[in-house]
């Protein structure tokens, strides 16, 4: 078996499928090396939920066959990966993080694991996440089936909730690239926390079917990687319609990187208090710089603000009120009390209680965002923003801490089913930060675009933490 030095573990997806080409390895040894990397230090990072080696093998020995044989199928294909644990994988148990759900199997994959192995990507694992994807609120990083998600950066700290595992596992090397989920936040949140780029894609561009639900209408998987070009190429093969997933738009994305617009005609539409007043203060010296690295590149920022609603109440009424029918048997069993997370439980109770008219109002109001994105975006073609006010907290840190101003953009991205693309930018101390981007629906090839070249100004996607 060939020696493989870190610099695998940290490429990218078109240079280990490189490596499996040109025959420096083969798909078997590679899968091999990337499962043992991650059995060894996922659960220093409380990142690994389950191991897929056996059926990673299976899987690797097929791809290899196809590679011998000439049978290209994707940009994947041999590439290993992994996903959060509420994405099911037949033959193994998907827990959703929590207690209560344990030992639950699923018959059959999730769209998304489908479509990855139809592209011939290896599945290596399932990795660790915030119960019932942080479903009633959380104050604590503990609230997990395998503890707190752990930073590569600064093990003191927290990996970001509720795709932990996955911004971890990314951030560490232990797979190129992951998928997480984000309901209000959770690629954005562990893909700024621990260094990495997530792509949040536009609303029922990717399939749900096989995931756990915990909002219908702000659900969505994405990926997470360690560069936007390739958070592009698994877009592709996990994106379009599906009749088992009733929010999809039955649209499919397509990485057109030749027909990328010129970037230097678009305008960037930012408000500058949120990368000063906006963000803590050991932050704002990396986020000028990123804003300087923005400009090095000739692109336009015209200054603008964000339509002004109260979004986060709104998004926090939507989920508690979708949430509420999700998990009500959970409830009425009693199987509740057995989450992690006091503040957790009191909330998932509570959403049995939430009344018609206040979920019906803020959907109305939910509109109304819609159509001032709409607006924003007649006059600016993408939108600039820190992803996160602050670095990742400390595990022992309460999440409420009201010292840590929030970032519109989640709230206001999530309710508008906005696409959004976080790239790291930087440094407060020794820890990551993250500058988030967003366009108007279905403008991922714009917002690729966007990020490949500013990670061809910089270099803070290529850094590593000390693992």
């Amino acid at each position: 078996m060939p020696t493989f030095e870190n610099d695998i573990f940290f490429g990218s997806i078109a240079e280990i499928q490189a490596g499996i080409k040109a025959r420096r390895f083969s798909c078997v040894e590679l899968t091999r090396a990337f499962c043992d990397r991650l059995e060894r230090l996922g659960p220093r990072y409380n990142a690994l939920a389950l191991s897929l080696r056996e059926s990673a093998v299976r899987k690797a020995h097929d791809v290899d066959g196809d590679f011998l044989r000439d049978r290209i199928r994707s940009p994947l294909q041999g590439v290993p990966y992994a996903v959060k644990d509420l994405i099911a994988a037949a033959g193994g148990p998907t827990t959703w993080g929590a207690k209560p759900y344990a030992a639950q199997m699923f018959n059959e994959d999730a769209a998304v694991v489908k479509r990855l192995s139809k592209a011939g990507a290896v599945l290596i694992g399932k990795l660790s996440m915030v119960e019932l994807a942080g479903g009633g609120g959380y104050r604590f990083a503990n609230a997990s089936l395998q503890g707190p998600g752990i930073n590569p950066w600064d093990r003191s700290h927290w990996s970001g909730g509720s795709s932990s595992g996955s911004g971890s596992a990314v951030a560490a090397g232990l797979v190129p690239y992951a998928l997480g989920s984000e309901t209000s936040g959770s690629i954005l949140t562990p893909s700024a926390y621990c260094g990495i780029t997530g792509l949040r894609p536009t609303y029922g561009l990717v399939s749900r079917a096989g995931c756990m639900p915990l909002s219908w209408t702000l659900d969505k998987i994405g990926p997470m990687a360690h560069s936007a070009e390739d958070c592009a190429l698994v877009l592709e093969a996990i994106s379009g319609g599906d009749n088992d997933d009733p929010g999809s738009s039955g649209k499919r994305f397509y990485y057109t990187p030749q027909f990328a617009p010129k970037l230097t005609d678009l305008k960037f539409g930012y408000n500058p208090s949120d990368f000063t007043d906006g963000v803590v203060e050991q932050a704002r010296p990396a986020f000028s710089q990123a804003l300087d690295a923005v400009r090095s590149l000739g692109l336009k920022l015209v200054e603008a603000k964000l339509p002004d609603f109260p979004f986060s109440p709104m998004v926090a009424t939507i989920i508690s009120a979708e949430m509420g029918s999700v998990f009500e048997e959970l409830v009425a069993s009693g199987k509740v009390d057995e989450l992690a997370d006091k503040r957790q439980i009191a909330g998932i109770q509570v959403s049995q209680e939430v009344l018609a008219k206040d979920y019906l109002r803020a959907m109305r109001i939910r509109r109304l965002v819609q159509q001032e994105f709409a607006k924003l975006f007649w006059d600016v073609d993408l939108w600039l923003s820190p992803a996160l006010s602050t670095p990742a907290t400390r595990l022992s840190e309460p999440l409420d801490n009201p010292a840590i101003p929030p970032t519109p953009i989640i709230p206001a991205g999530n309710l508008a089913g906005i696409p959004a693309l976080s790239l790291p930018c930087g440094f407060a101390g020794n820890l990551p930060l993250g500058l988030a981007a967003a366009g108007p629906p279905y403008s991922e090839n714009r917002l690729i675009a966007a990020g490949k070249a500013f990670q061809s100004a910089t270099d803070w996607h290529k850094r590593r933490p000390p693992v």
